[in-house]
């Protein structure tokens, strides 16, 4: 069961990339008791192809939590829309974590989907790692930068420990009676391709 009901006009965005443990937020703000809204293609092409947030901004009027595409890459924009929000940077140990989840993660994905090439230049982060690692860092010292010396703003990395008293707390809310999700570790995929069959994809496939 949730932990209690959340107050309606204090908005929680995850503005972390993908592959870092933004699955795992959005499973504890569910818990929490918050209304959720994660990856949408559609609101991730208007803000990202088209350059228009105004769609993805409209929708948060109907939940109060969010991560995934479109969030991390409009924080700012909702920041202004929606004052007195809170922000969540999540973020992995190191950048070999993120890279190698986000390289298992495009082998099990469709090849032409446009969210890779939109956000990253590049359909498969194979053959293309420091241009990746590069973006990943940016975002995590735009995003820390732009929030610095504010206290609705948090970074949270699971894989150090972080778990239901960081995130409780930042939020306000009561530890719930419940073990603390992990979704999508390393551990829990397997690309179900054999090493022959993965190069000939990437031969192929890579830009």
């Amino acid at each position: 069961m949730p932990a209690g009901g959340c107050p309606r006009d204090v908005k929680v965005f995850g503005i972390g990339l993908h592959k870092t443990g933004t699955s795992t937020l959005g499973a504890c703000f569910r818990i929490l008791g918050y209304r959720v809204m994660g990856y949408s293609q559609a609101l991730f092409e208007r803000a990202v192809a088209h350059d228009d947030p105004a769609p993805a901004l409209e929708v948060v009027e109907r939940y109060d939590a969010f991560h995934d595409w479109p969030w991390p890459l409009i924080y700012r924009e909702l920041d202004r829309q929606f004052p007195g929000s809170k922000f969540i940077l999540t973020v992995r140990e190191n950048t070999d974590a993120w890279l190698q989840s986000l390289m298992q993660h495009a082998l099990r994905t469709r090849p032409f989907g446009p969210n890779r090439k939109l956000v990253y230049g590049y359909r498969y982060p194979h053959k293309h790692q420091q241009a990746h690692i590069e973006f990943y860092l940016q975002h995590n010292r735009q995003v820390r930068k732009y929030f610095e010396g504010r206290s609705d703003f948090m970074e949270l990395c699971w894989e150090r420990g972080d778990g239901w008293e960081a995130l409780c707390t930042f939020l306000g809310r009561p530890i719930p009676d419940q073990p603390f999700p992990h979704f999508n570790s390393r551990s829990a995929h397997t690309t179900g391709l054999s090493k022959r069959m993965i190069n000939r994809i990437l031969a192929y496939l890579c830009d």
